[in-house]
């Protein structure tokens, strides 16, 4: 694209890298009313997870050529969209505008990372001498884009029913028929991850504690948090966020669970999930596709 002011972030090798920035400018084009901008974005977003699906598939690289068109035509979008002014800055200020409640006084999380012996933990390595490893010390375990999701009711107050995607969630076929699936009065549907003793609450909960032994089956099934099927009707009538936040805010001193969104979501939707066909969710491809056969 001689002439054209590509930068490198937008002619990265790592198509993945350019899906995650392209889904950003999705969100603001879509703020911004530029709905046929936001469909080519869309539209390349699936071109290009379509060729990495593949490539999980056959197990074998793509070629110079594949390569090269998905990141070009991907790049001539990046651009357009640096013409429009479209940046992170620009996201996070429409993002703020709209969840402006979520503060320190409502959201647990926010009012933990205020705390001093949080901050020591997380960020200074000191409140124990090291004794806990250091990847139950990764800041990111409390960082509100992860702990959005328990308030999706609310960043979206009109919606009925919402499919949630971790963004490296491959999708290869319609998920359409999955707003059809009858939750049984349930708010959560969810493929169930235990296999044996695999993936059971007892390997995410400190059952020690006596609120947790008290509360929930050591063998309840876990299940995968990063592809659901919420009815937010039933999460705002049955005040789900308000039971996550008693169970965040009990774990000020990290003695329920140690890390990640998963363990509150195993409390927070106990007795509340369904069960959904395993096929929804192959969980865990990339572990599996480099199993050797």
């Amino acid at each position: 694209m001689d002439g054209l002011n590509v930068t490198e972030e937008m002619l990265s090798p790592h198509l993945s890298d350019q899906i995650a920035l392209a889904k950003s400018f999705v969100v603001i084009a879509k703020e911004s009313n530029n709905l046929q901008f936001a469909w080519e974005l869309s539209a390349q977003i699936c071109n290009s997870q379509i060729l990495l699906s593949n490539v999980a598939i056959k197990r074998a690289p793509l070629t110079a050529t594949e390569s090269e068109t998905a990141i070009r035509d991907m790049a001539l979008l990046l651009y357009q969209a640096q013409q429009l002014h479209y940046d992170s800055t620009t996201m996070i200020m429409k993002l703020k505008a709209k969840i402006h409640w979520l503060n320190a006084s409502y959201v647990p999380v926010l009012k933990q990372l205020q705390d001093s012996d949080t901050k020591n933990y997380y960020f200074s390595g000191s409140s124990d001498g090291g004794r806990t490893p250091i990847k139950f010390r990764n800041p990111k375990y409390l960082s509100m884009l992860n702990h959005l999701r328990f308030y999706i009711p609310e960043v979206f107050p009109t919606l009925k029913k919402v499919v949630f995607l971790d963004d490296d969630v491959v999708v290869q076929k319609d998920l359409a028929p999955l707003f059809s699936i009858d939750l049984n009065g349930n708010i959560n549907g969810a493929v169930e991850t235990c296999m044996e003793t695999f993936h059971r609450y007892h390997k995410y909960l400190n059952y020690s504690h006596p609120l947790i032994r008290s509360h929930f089956d050591p063998d309840a099934c876990g299940w995968a948090f990063g592809m659901n099927i919420f009815d937010l009707v039933q999460w705002r009538k049955r005040n789900v966020t308000g039971i996550y936040h008693y169970w965040q805010e009990r774990n000020v001193d990290r003695t329920l669970w140690k890390l990640g969104t998963l363990p509150p979501g195993l409390l927070t939707f106990y007795g509340l999930t369904e069960p959904l066909d395993p096929k929804w969710h192959i969980w865990g491809w990339d572990t599996l596709m480099s199993t050797p056969k």
